[in-house]
């Protein structure tokens, strides 16, 4: 299993350090090194990627051994070491202190929620069939299901012990209506039509994309959006775990002003996503949408 990054800018920096220790530069794990090794005379310069002072301005970004160490753990040794982390294992020297990256985390597997209604008898939920699947299409600002971390796109499989799949939306809609109004018991998996994207700003501040109602409609040539591995016909559904549907586009983009050097994007092909919404007021997903910045 090869060693995983969260961008290719974390794997690019990954190994500049990787290729510096292979050269015999030795300092404790959380040091960058900056500057050359000394060689005896006759001996051949060994072969290295460039190294952190030369990728400062890599791929427009402005990079720093201070930066770097920040984001390197003391007990994760084996990140600046010629025999390299452990297969499957993630490693982040630019991304790893991003709280972003781990708010919009999708995780597998399935999880089960406790969930109960305000004294009005509402959850705050709003669910949809797609493909014979039951999915969160709507989650209100500040209630109930706000609260216990449902998400737009989450798939319900269970709902107080009995299977969703192949119910229609209206059927979902009147189980949660008919539910205690203490406690209903949802088993959940995380946004399953859904990936996360991680980029990078470059020097002028800027990831490269283009946003039209929500949509990315163009990228920008070599930019950390292209690099990466972001879509155009693909929808915005968060900026580092804070769910921006419903913004307008000038909204959306001062989240991506406000939200740090490395931006964790949540995206969802447009197809998908307009079927999703199919018959949900556009007024009502404005209004109501809950946009508040999850809890780490």
């Amino acid at each position: 299993m090869a060693t995983l990054y969260p961008s290719l800018e974390d794997m690019k920096g990954h190994q500049v350090l990787q290729a510096q220790a292979a050269a015999g530069v030795r300092t404790p794990a959380t040091t960058v090194v900056t500057e050359k090794p000394k060689l005896t005379s006759g001996t051949e310069p060994p072969v290295l990627y460039p190294n952190l002072a030369e990728l400062e301005n890599y791929m427009g970004l402005v990079l720093s051994s201070e930066e770097i160490q920040k984001n390197l753990h003391t007990e994760d040794s084996t990140a600046l070491t010629p025999a390299g982390p452990q297969p499957g294992q993630l490693v982040a020297p630019l991304s790893g202190n991003s709280a972003g990256l781990r708010r919009a985390e999708i995780k597998p597997g399935v999880r089960e929620i406790h969930l109960c209604k305000d004294e009005r008898g509402k959850t705050g939920l709003q669910l949809k069939n797609v493909d014979q699947g039951i999915f969160v299409q709507l989650v209100k600002a500040n209630s109930p299901a706000a609260l216990v971390g449902l998400r737009f796109g989450d798939q319900v499989l269970q709902i107080d012990g009995r299977n969703c799949a192949g119910w229609s939306s209206d059927k979902a809609q009147r189980a949660l209506k008919k539910a205690n109004p203490e406690k209903i018991v949802m088993v959940v998996r995380d946004r399953p039509f859904q990936r996360t994207v991680t980029v990078h700003k470059d020097s002028t501040g800027h990831i490269g994309i283009v946003v039209k109602k929500g949509k990315i409609v163009s990228l920008a040539k070599d930019s950390s959006a292209a690099r990466n591995g972001l879509l155009t016909h693909h929808c915005i559904c968060e900026v580092n775990g804070q769910n921006v549907i419903g913004m307008k586009d000038k909204q959306l983009m001062e989240v991506l002003a406000g939200a740090g050097n490395v931006v964790t994007l949540t995206i969802i092909p447009t197809v998908i996503y307009e079927h999703m919404v199919k018959r949900l007021s556009s007024g009502l997903v404005k209004s109501s949408m809950d946009h508040s910045i999850p809890d780490l």
